[in-house]
């Protein structure tokens, strides 16, 4: 049976680039994008993608388990499903990308880039989604960008939904509650990451997962992210989750990006400095010149930081806490 990972890995497509089990139609696309169609009918077209960052081994391990247990009929397929391994060359080197991020490129951006492996890559994924969903306009379209943060976290497993001036998909936010997602982070502008493409220029329910931390191949204790595992197979298979059984999600949205515009850019956080780390109103965070950012609430929460990115990127993004409430359902 053919193996999503290994084969993308090799650079080459399989001798056999389609085929059908009992339950399922399965193609290959290109290299890292692989789509599996029910032989039944179904209501929803679902991307997965892992592997933007090539360094986040733990959910591409996870999808290339989920794609194995689906072709081996371990697992009934009931959706429309892509699944994509987002940057095989990083991967296979083990690097987070080889010329530039490609999780800042969507959107279009690519073009604001010198062309590049990467930049291609971005505008290709860009094509697949649409064509994927475009062939199949009646479906529910959803999106899961899976991911692992460089550094640790006081929320292990959290998500980010991409600003969107429509409501988010109730039903997505139940599965995420479901998961037992520890936290949940809104975006209050649009921004290059894939789960931002889907949600604009595709209308899907769309979320980028963090789940831990970057280790490699071999060094995942897959066994951390049970619930999430649970629930990619419940999505795929058309299953109902058991409701969220630990301590509630906490909510939190973005207020400032902290953006790296010279060289000259400080931020003020030492370099163990965890995601979600709170700051008291008044504490300087960043500085560059003609330009200082103060925390300007009771509290904030730093997510990301990262001084040493290019010139023009987010170094880091500053949260304040919500209530669920606050975020706008479907």
């Amino acid at each position: 049976m053919l193996d999503f990972l290994s084969v993308t890995l090799s650079g080459h497509p399989p001798p056999v680039t389609g085929g059908e089990t009992a339950n399922l139609e399965w193609q290959w696309i290109e290299d890292g994008v692989f789509m599996l169609t029910p032989r039944r009918g179904h209501t929803q077209s679902v991307v997965l993608s892992a592997g933007i960052h090539g360094n986040e081994t733990a959910p591409i391990e996870i999808l290339n388990q989920l794609v194995s247990d689906l072709l081996t009929g371990k697992l009934l397929l009931a959706i429309r499903l892509l699944v994509i391994l987002g940057n095989p060359p990083a991967i296979k080197v083990g690097e987070r990308y080889l010329t530039a991020d490609i999780n800042r490129m969507f959107g279009g951006r690519h073009q604001n880039y010198p062309p590049c492996d990467e930049t291609r890559r971005a505008e290709t994924l860009e094509q697949k989604v649409i064509e994927f969903f475009a062939a199949d306009p009646h479906s529910t379209r959803l999106h899961y960008d899976l991911h692992t943060a460089i550094r640790a976290s006081h929320h292990t497993r959290f998500g980010l939904l991409p600003y969107q001036p429509t409501p988010y998909s109730s039903t997505m936010l139940r599965w995420l509650q479901d998961i037992e997602l520890d936290a949940l982070v809104m975006h209050t502008s649009a921004g290059g990451t894939f789960a931002h493409f889907s949600s604009e220029h595709c209308q899907a329910a769309s979320c980028t997962l963090e789940l831990g931390k970057a280790l490699p191949f071999g060094k995942n204790q897959l066994e951390q992210f049970s619930m999430i595992i649970a629930g990619l197979r419940a999505v795929a298979c058309g299953g109902q989750l058991p409701e969220r059984t630990s301590g509630s999600m906490k909510f939190y949205r973005v207020v400032k990006s902290l953006l790296k515009k010279h060289p000259d850019f400080k931020l003020w956080v030492s370099d163990d400095t965890v995601n979600f780390t709170r700051f008291k109103q008044g504490t300087l965070m960043a500085e560059q010149l003609s330009e200082v950012y103060r925390v300007e609430h009771e509290y904030e929460w730093i997510l990301f930081p990262n001084p040493r990115v290019a010139l023009g990127l987010r170094a880091g993004i500053m949260l304040v806490q919500m209530d669920g409430s606050e975020l706008p359902k479907s």
